[in-house]
């Protein structure tokens, strides 16, 4: 599956960019109304867990499996291509389901391929980026603006005409997605030269890597996005037990997205002052007093504030993975490294999110507390991976 031809003028960066805006748009509609629609066909709030938990449990068995495919390609467009057809025509028997094993079977099968997309297309474009010499920070921002786009358009088009929308407006924007991917450059360069931003050694072979110095990072930004997980899932429900407005937790919730936006738009400005794990480190120390802070039911001005450091929470520290796991893993392993990476954040956001809805109905804010736990393990980790490896110069180009 040859490179998709290139208009005279598009940089294989702006072709990259217009596919990350329509990236997450599968996943931007379904947060919007998807358990309340699983509702209207009659299933249970347990059946409504499973259909949700399966899906990340398949995909922590064969995220490997399928990234070690996309690596041994010429190039991981081809994957990504593949991926984005089958999770734009799969979802078409959604409209032929009705039944818990149904929808189970159908959902399951669309949301392995579109769940699979976004840690092999960072690895690729981050690869891309660094050989062009160009901005990453810039491209990937479009992920998340197409994200919180096409969750305001679910939120408009489901207000508009119900329900009964859903599906067909799912369907449609997995299908976009799929014709998007059809634009997709080449990431690799020819006969798979090195970035030139990457350093020596790297490792040819996961196994090679995975040692504590590599991993305790991963599960550093592991922790952190659990606590990501937590906003999502919970915070708008305490906020509005505690007794703020309706009014402020829609633009409460918008803040987080646009700070980690603006944040990645304007990253190059700040890339190349700090190393990748000083950047996972930086990211902890925010999350502690974030949720900290947080817990004790502050008010909506300082909730705003703090809202505000999703920018650091997510972007700097997420921008501090995908740079340190590229750092020191060469081409031959990018999916699956990040892949890796993926896996363990899934791991640990699913054990969260089965235990924070037990600790809030108990403990209301106070759970929050956790959250702050959660920063202090995050913290911990990297520092033991600086003792164990130290960066080899902390003011180089997001290094080590």
């Amino acid at each position: 599956m040859s490179a998709s031809p290139r208009a005279p003028g598009i940089s294989p960066e702006l072709h990259a960019s217009f596919y990350h805006f329509f990236s997450y748009a599968g996943g931007a509609v379904a947060s919007v109304y998807l358990g309340i629609w699983l509702h209207e066909q009659g299933m249970s709030t347990e059946q409504i867990g499973v259909i949700s938990a399966v899906p990340v449990l398949v995909m922590l068995l064969i995220n490997q499996f399928i990234g070690r495919i996309a690596d041994r390609a010429s190039d991981w467009r081809q994957a990504l291509v593949i991926l984005s057809i089958l999770a734009g025509t799969i979802p078409i028997g959604m409209f032929f389901v009705d039944s818990f094993w149904g929808i189970l079977l159908v959902w399951t099968m669309l949301t392995i391929p579109a769940g699979m997309i976004p840690s092999m297309l960072d690895a690729a474009t981050l690869r891309m980026t660094q050989r062009n010499g160009t901005d990453f920070g810039f491209v990937r921002a479009w992920g998340t603006v197409g994200y919180t786009f096409w969750a305001a358009l679910a939120g408009f088009v489901v207000a508009w005409l119900g329900g009964v929308a859903f599906i067909p407006l799912f369907v449609v924007v997995c299908l976009a997605r799929a014709a998007v991917s059809l634009q997709l450059p080449r990431f690799r360069g020819e006969k798979r030269q090195q970035a030139a931003a990457q350093v020596k050694p790297q490792a040819s072979r996961l196994r090679e890597v995975l040692k504590p110095w590599f991993v305790l990072p991963i599960l550093a930004f592991a922790f952190i996005q659990a606590t990501h997980s937590i906003l999502a899932s919970f915070a708008a429900l305490v906020w509005k037990d505690n007794g703020i407005s309706e009014a402020f937790i829609g633009p409460l919730i918008a803040t987080a997205p646009a700070a980690e936006a603006a944040m990645m738009f304007f990253w190059k400005r700040f890339a190349g002052k700090i190393s990748a794990r000083h950047m996972i480190l930086l990211a902890a120390v925010v999350t502690i007093a974030r949720w900290t802070i947080m817990a004790f039911n502050p008010p909506v001005w300082a909730l705003f504030i703090l809202q505000c450091t999703h920018s650091v929470t997510y972007a700097v520290g997420y921008f501090g993975l995908v740079h340190f796991i590229a750092n020191w893993t060469s081409e031959d392993i990018a999916a699956q490294a990040q892949g890796f990476a993926f896996i363990v954040q899934q791991a640990l956001i699913v054990t969260t999110l089965l235990v924070f809805g037990w600790l809030v109905s108990g403990l209301g804010s106070h759970a929050f507390l956790i959250a702050s736990v959660f920063g202090v393990v995050a913290l911990g980790c990297v520092i033991a991976s600086l003792m164990l490896k130290p960066t080899k110069g902390d003011s180089a180009a997001v290094a080590h």
